[in-house]
């Protein structure tokens, strides 16, 4: 198969599944993993796609948004870690906001055995919060369809009736500059006011979203501990020299 062609493939790949491992590149193309390194590092100098650890990811628009389905399903395993160690911060007595994000929604298996308060704006959260008997509180006002995220005036209101040990903060984008973002205005202003309203602010996000940056702003990355998987050691020290990052 000819570079070209290859290449092609690649990006169709890219296209139809989001996120895609090295593997699979090799078994579509019959192409060697080093040969598909070179061409992954070719498409990304030409912004057609984002290498991740183990594969390549599509590049999503600024605005652009998958719906929760399409989340919930890419870099599970990774996502899992995260929540893991997000999940063992959280002590017997505590109360934290539990943001509607598909990473967040990962910690709740972990926290069943903790004695503490959640409040969340995930409307996707809630069956499992009750399943596992944790004692929840749901922030009220209107529902965005695509995410489950309860949003806007009516959901900043509500929030505002409390105060939160720790914030567990999901984001799309990660970046040194830009810091947290997320496509949607109004979930990004929900994101800021919890992360505000707690003593100690956690961002969820799994390497995937590091150096993106999306539509509308969170917060400075100064301004939550950053959670994440499998940093690469190039990039760590930029990260590093203005929040705290733990990895996993």
């Amino acid at each position: 198969m000819l570079t070209p062609e290859r290449q092609q493939v690649i990006l169709e790949l890219v296209q139809k599944h989001e996120v895609v491992k090295l593997q699979n590149f090799v078994d579509a193309t019959g192409a060697s993993e080093s040969t598909i390194r070179r061409d992954l590092s070719q498409l990304e100098e030409q912004n057609k796609l984002k290498r991740v650890h183990g594969g390549a990811a599509r590049i999503l628009q600024k605005g652009e948004e998958p719906s929760i389905l399409e989340k919930a399903s890419i870099n599970l395993y990774e996502k899992k870690k995260v929540a893991k160690r997000a999940a063992d911060l959280v002590n017997d007595g505590d109360c934290i906001f539990l943001d509607a994000g598909t990473t967040t929604f990962q910690m709740i298996p972990y926290l069943e055995s903790k004695q503490i308060t959640v409040v969340t704006n995930g409307f996707a959260h809630i069956q499992s919060l009750m399943e596992k008997g944790l004692e929840t509180y749901i922030v009220g006002g209107f529902m965005k369809n695509k995410t489950g995220a309860i949003i806007g005036s009516k959901a900043s209101q509500s929030l505002l009736e409390y105060n939160f040990d720790k914030a567990f903060i999901g984001a799309n984008g990660i970046h040194p500059k830009t810091g947290y973002t997320t496509p949607d205005p109004e979930e990004a202003s929900i994101k800021s006011l919890a992360i505000k309203l707690a003593n100690e602010a956690f961002i969820l996000a799994d390497s995937s979203k590091i150096n993106e940056v999306a539509f509308a702003k969170i917060a400075p990355l100064q301004s939550g501990t950053l959670i994440t998987n499998q940093f690469e050691e190039v990039l760590a020290p930029t990260f590093r020299d203005k929040t705290t990052v733990i990895e996993v």
